[in-house]
Order: C-alpha cells, then sequence, then structure tokens
C-alpha cells in the first residue's frame, strides 16, 4: 500500500514538472535578449537577466504595443461574459430542475447533446450573424458569444438535483417565492460550484484566441491573446524574448485567478461527486 502511495506521488511529481518546464521556459526567456533566447546552446535560466523586453512592452521602443489597452479588453471582456454566464446559466440549471416546467428531460437532452457539437461548427454562423448585425470590432461580438454555455447549465443541474428539495419546501412554507428561493437558498449554498464556474469560463474567454484574432481588426481593440498574434506574425517576428514577455503577461491573470480560487474548485468536485 506504501509502495503504491510512493508510486502515485512520484507520477504526479513527474507529471507536474513536464507542465511547469514550458511556464518556466517561457518566463525565462522573457529576461533574456533576443540573441541568448535564439542561441544554440540550450540554458534555462538568463545566463544576461535583462527588464528590456518588459521596458518595450510598456514603455515603448521602436516598437508602439497597446499593451494598456489589450489588458483592458482582456479583463472587460473576461468580466463581462463571466457574470453573464453565471446569470444566465445559474437561472437555467434552477428552471430546469426546481420548477416545473414542461419537457424539462427534453430540454436537459439538448443542452447535453450540445456539448458534443464542436465549437467550429458554429463559427462561420455567428460571424455572419455579428458582422450582419455591424457588430464586429466591437464588445458586443467579443462578449456575447461567451453569454451562455451549456457546460456550465450541465454541471449546476447536477449539483442542484442533489440539493434538499426538503429545503426548498421550508423556505416556501415561510412565505418564499420562487425568485427568493433561488437567490437566497439555492445560491448561497452554491458558491463552491458557481466559483469554479467562473474560474473556468473566465480562463477560457481570456486565453481565447480563434475568435478575438478574427472577430476584431482594430488594433486597439484587440485582446490581449489576440494582440500576440498580431506582434508574432508582425513587429516582433523575431522578437522572441519580447513575444515570451507579452506572453508571460497573458498567463499570470489566469494562474492568479486559478491560485485564489483554488479552495472554491476543489470544494465544488467535493459538492458534485457526494449525494446529499
Amino acid at each position: 500500500m506504501k509502495s503504491l502511495k510512493l508510486f502515485y506521488v512520484v507520477l504526479a511529481s513527474v507529471l507536474g514538472i513536464i507542465f511547469l518546464l514550458p511556464i518556466l521556459w517561457m518566463f525565462s526567456n522573457s529576461f533574456k535578449t533576443d540573441v541568448e533566447v535564439m542561441a544554440p546552446v540550450f540554458h534555462l535560466f538568463p545566463q544576461e537577466f535583462t527588464w528590456d523586453n518588459f521596458h518595450t512592452i510598456f514603455v515603448g521602443g521602436d516598437v508602439e504595443v497597446p499593451i494598456f489597452r489589450w489588458i483592458f479588453n482582456s479583463f472587460f471582456v473576461g468580466f463581462a461574459a463571466t457574470f453573464l454566464v453565471i446569470v444566465l446559466d445559474t437561472m437555467a440549471a434552477y428552471a430546469l430542475t426546481k420548477l416545473d416546467l414542461p419537457f424539462k428531460r427534453t430540454l436537459i437532452a439538448l443542452f447535453v447533446g450540445s456539448l458534443m457539437v464542436p465549437g467550429i461548427i458554429s463559427f462561420l454562423p455567428q460571424y455572419l450573424n455579428f458582422s450582419n448585425l455591424n457588430l464586429i470590432n466591437t464588445y458586443y461580438v467579443l462578449i456575447l458569444p461567451y453569454s451562455g454555455g451549456a457546460l456550465g447549465v450541465f454541471l449546476l443541474i447536477q449539483f442542484f438535483q442533489s440539493f434538499p428539495h426538503e429545503i426548498i419546501e421550508a423556505a416556501k412554507m415561510d412565505g418564499a417565492n420562487k425568485w427568493h428561493v433561488f437567490t437566497s437558498v439555492l445560491l448561497p449554498s452554491s458558491v463552491s460550484i458557481v466559483t469554479t464556474l467562473a474560474i473556468f469560463t473566465f480562463m477560457g474567454v481570456f486565453n481565447d484566441y480563434v475568435w478575438p484574432f478574427f472577430t476584431v481588426t482594430d488594433l486597439e481593440m484587440r485582446t490581449l491573446t489576440a494582440g500576440i498574434a498580431v506582434m508574432a506574425t508582425g513587429s516582433f517576428v523575431q522578437s522572441y524574448g519580447k513575444l515570451m514577455a507579452l506572453a508571460t503577461l497573458s498567463t499570470l491573470p489566469t494562474l492568479l485567478i486559478f491560485l485564489i480560487g483554488q479552495r472554491q474548485f476543489i470544494q465544488s468536485i467535493t459538492a458534485t461527486g457526494v449525494k446529499q
């Protein structure tokens, strides 16, 4: 038993190192000169530590990078989309589990079935819809596609179904209506799962590259990930140190948010994995 436990610890440590090495390599290269990054001899840590890459990005040099606008766009789009997902998904899951709706089973089956449809299939129809509405190069095209997700509804349905019905009945006997049951009983009890959904939603929106890259062409409206792609094929095409600095900046927010919310994430796994 002890040997099996030791094996799992070693396996987890090896996998952790494998996942951390690319992040460490990216972070290290952001403090190297372009010459050292391209050197034939590999060094994990900088031989000549420099802040020039970050100085060029934030202060400016030969190339002006609207980095603060890109950071603002990424955070604004991420928080706005996350807020919409939390509001819409929690209300949808509540209606599908605790209210008397016709065809509830069919609707739940449609939600689950939609998870099997690759997102790229709806890419062109969505783009054409937003283009016909003249919403390209606006915040609407960056936020609205994320405003409701079947995965969030599915996760919340699993939690709401395991919530004791007796508590809801007791609240109704005390005079609570359907809205009060939702806001005062269910939501306070689902903080962990809602926090987990918020974390994954924000990380997904913040890190998304394909949709912002093709739906926004104005440089000032770019998100951070799309801005990196533009610089990688443009002004920084051979400036790998600066590209790694940009990549580091785009990684830190989601990493910090996950570390802050990991406790709620673990609690949500426990809550959805154990039936009440």
